[in-house]
């Protein structure tokens, strides 16, 4: 009985030695798993991912992208690498925790916390760690792929997009002062026309920005393009002027999302010694879009017998065909868009791994076969991707309708826009924020108020010299006549008709003050820019005229009758040449940016993003202040073209800045659509 009561005392006492050496042993291994996990991670250089394509080293799902996977692995990955000393037990401890193992135990064996056991503030911290070595890794991806065909490519699609973008704002001020009489706007009501669109490109450049980063840069710009082309070719058919307000605001909303997207989407397939040049070539096509919307309106919109009627209340005047044939660039960049893949770097943020590495391998296999080397292979085979944080919503799919779902899943989206654009306040990128949204807001002022201005400015300069010639009739009677041509630049006071017969007339700035019209007949009159103020009618007769209320200022009526009056205000450019010339201008406004872009493409990257910014802010701002000086056109247009050859180095500068001072997933809500801030 004591012998083998010693018998078993000794064996439980070597089983304890053995279960302590084994453990011992376990947490050694497990720890030295850990390191080398963690070793793993923190490697920066980039041959690190090209050497180990055959390695069966420890990646957490998840976390890294393996081109091949190892079908010969038998045993646990936390007993590998080790002498036969140390490999006791082997295949048994794989290092992994059971579900129901307290947290405590977790932490005791050196086995890293589950991310369900780490708070937001842990997760998010991780994201930017994986965020910045993906930064490194991915720029060393994009220069193997190198710049070539594919670069090119995508470089006149987004180009396009970028017309379209430009097109834009200049139809507004070319179309301003025919909309203006075609549609019977008045003075009051024209400030609308010109800042609607601008209105709704600040807000379109918000939710496409936020878009962008939920379904990815090209699907975002397919979508915004689209809106802006269907209601911008919508608006060249409406005839009343609210609808045509409710289309070029939606229009605006469209492509508000145009260049926060397209600047962000090329930036992310560039190296980064060659981002700054190519950038800046990239806003040459803003400038072709003015110099197209330019020429577009000096052939179009002054052709009067271009435009057609349907009855006396639907009327498409020349004015019309041009803003559909502005709309062309954005119908072009749509087609080509669906033919180009997704931004690499947007599918690796958001985990998307498999994708990315076609999409990469695709960029470098297309530039590698333009520069006659299709041999050369894509060697990447692991890429790191940033942790993925989970977002819940209850859906209240037993409960809830299909419409309350509908409306839970687009606040959810708009919350999550929202919270993304709050971050661009959070430091460190605050100051960032702050001091462009000033630099944004300033040069956007000057130059877009300047162009919706100055088309305005020519024919207010126009106007000043037809007044020198106009001729002022005063207090003088007319009995028993007819006139049948045309009456230009008069101004009539004190004048009395009586049985007076106006028959074709055409008024071109005439103005009648206090005067009396007794017994007289209009008939098959046209006007532009006339007015009867303080007048008095009586037994008077007009038959298909076109004098609308608005054209008759504190006048009297007694015993009159109206027959066929024309609706809609009558628009005509016969015999007047200064349509011509005020898009003229406009063109060579636009073509004096060609040498300014050039230049700064050309010096971008040697001497500096900011020192270009601010000196072409500081001599722009110079040439700006020298318009109040402006006393004739010459001297406005001289002004004009060097103002904008000048702030195009600022453009360019500064969307290259802003596209390099954020990360990936904030990028678009601080590079605004450029009146939006």
């Amino acid at each position: 009985m004591e012998d083998s009561y010693k018998d078993r005392t000794s064996l439980m006492k070597g089983a304890k030695d053995i279960a302590r050496e084994v453990k011992k042993q376990t947490v050694k291994k497990v720890n030295q798993a850990v390191d080398r996990a963690q070793d793993e991670y923190t490697q920066r250089s980039y041959s690190r991912f090209q050497d180990e394509e055959d390695d069966d080293d420890y990646y957490p799902a998840g976390e890294t992208y393996n081109g091949e996977a190892n079908d010969d692995e038998g045993s646990s990955e936390a007993t590998e690498g080790h002498d036969e000393d140390d490999e006791i037990y082997e295949g048994e401890y794989q290092g992994i925790p059971s579900m129901n193992q307290a947290k405590d135990s977790i932490v005791s064996v050196g086995q890293p916390k589950g991310d369900e056991y780490k708070d937001r503030q842990e997760l998010e911290s991780e994201r930017r760690a994986d965020e910045e070595e993906l930064a490194q890794q991915y720029e060393l991806i994009i220069q193997e792929c190198g710049h070539g065909r594919f670069q090119w490519a995508l470089f006149f699609v987004l180009g396009m997009a970028l017309m379209a973008d430009g097109v834009e704002v200049f139809v507004v001020g070319f179309v301003l002062p025919s909309a203006e009489t075609d549609l019977c706007i008045p003075n009051s009501g024209s400030g609308w026309l010109g800042s609607i669109v601008y209105l709704g490109m600040m807000v379109g450049a918000f939710f496409w920005g936020g878009l962008a980063d939920k379904v990815g840069r090209k699907q975002s710009l397919l979508i915004c393009m689209s809106v802006n082309g269907f209601f911008a070719f919508l608006s060249s058919f409406v005839q009343g002027y609210g609808f045509f307000l409710f289309c070029r605001l939606l229009s605006g909303f469209g492509i508000g999302g145009a260049i926060p997207t397209v600047f962000s989407y090329f930036a992310e397939v560039l190296a980064r010694e060659k981002r700054g040049e190519h950038l800046s070539w990239l806003c040459m096509f803003w400038m072709i879009g003015g110099i197209y919307a330019s020429a577009m309106a000096w052939a179009i919109i002054p052709h009067y017998g271009w435009s057609f009627s349907m009855g006396s209340a639907y009327q498409f005047h020349s004015w019309r065909v041009f803003v559909i044939v502005c709309a062309l660039p954005c119908v072009s960049s749509v087609v080509a868009l669906t033919f180009m893949p997704e931004s690499p770097r947007f599918l690796l943020e958001v985990g998307k791994h498999d994708e990315a590495w076609m999409i990469l391998k695709l960029i470098h296999d297309t530039n590698m076969r333009a520069r006659g080397q299709p041999e050369k292979v894509f060697t990447v085979n692991k890429i790191k991707t940033p942790k993925q944080i989970d977002e819940l919503i209850e859906i209240e799919s037993d409960t809830g309708t299909w419409y309350r779902r509908c409306f839970v899943r687009i606040r959810t989206e708009l919350y999550g826009i929202w919270l993304t654009f709050m971050r661009c306040f959070n430091y460190p990128v605050r100051d960032n924020t702050t001091k462009l949204a000033i630099v944004w807001f300033t040069l956007s002022f000057g130059y877009y108020g300047l162009s919706v201005w100055f088309p305005d400015v020519i024919k207010h300069l126009q106007s000043d010299e037809y007044a020198l010639l106009t001729r002022n009739v005063e207090r003088d009677k007319y009995a028993n006549f007819s006139i049948n041509f045309t009456m230009e630049n008069q101004i009539h006071t004190g004048m009395e008709y009586d049985n007076g017969r106006f028959i074709g007339v055409k008024f071109k700035s005439v103005t009648f003050k206090d005067s009396v019209f007794k017994s007289c007949t209009f008939e098959d009159v046209t006007s532009v820019n006339t007015y009867f103020k303080n007048c008095t009618f009586i037994d008077t007769v007009f038959d298909n005229t076109d004098f609308e209320p608005y054209k008759f200022i504190d006048s009297e009526f007694k015993n009159c009758s109206f027959f066929h009056n024309k609706t809609g205000c009558q628009i005509t450019f016969d015999d007047d040449y200064s349509a011509y010339w005020i898009y003229f201008v406009n063109f060579l406004g636009t073509l004096a940016v060609l040498p300014g872009n050039i230049v700064s493409a050309l010096l971008m990257d040697r001497i500096g993003r900011l020192t270009m910014l601010g000196g072409s802010m500081v001599l722009s701002g110079i040439s700006c202040f020298f318009l109040w000086f402006g006393t004739s056109e010459s001297m406005m247009i001289g002004m004009l073209c060097l103002y904008n050859g000048l702030t195009i180095s600022a453009w360019n500068s500064l969307d290259v800045v802003t596209v390099e001072l954020y990360p990936t997933d904030r990028r678009h809500r601080v590079l605004p659509c450029c009146p939006d801030w």
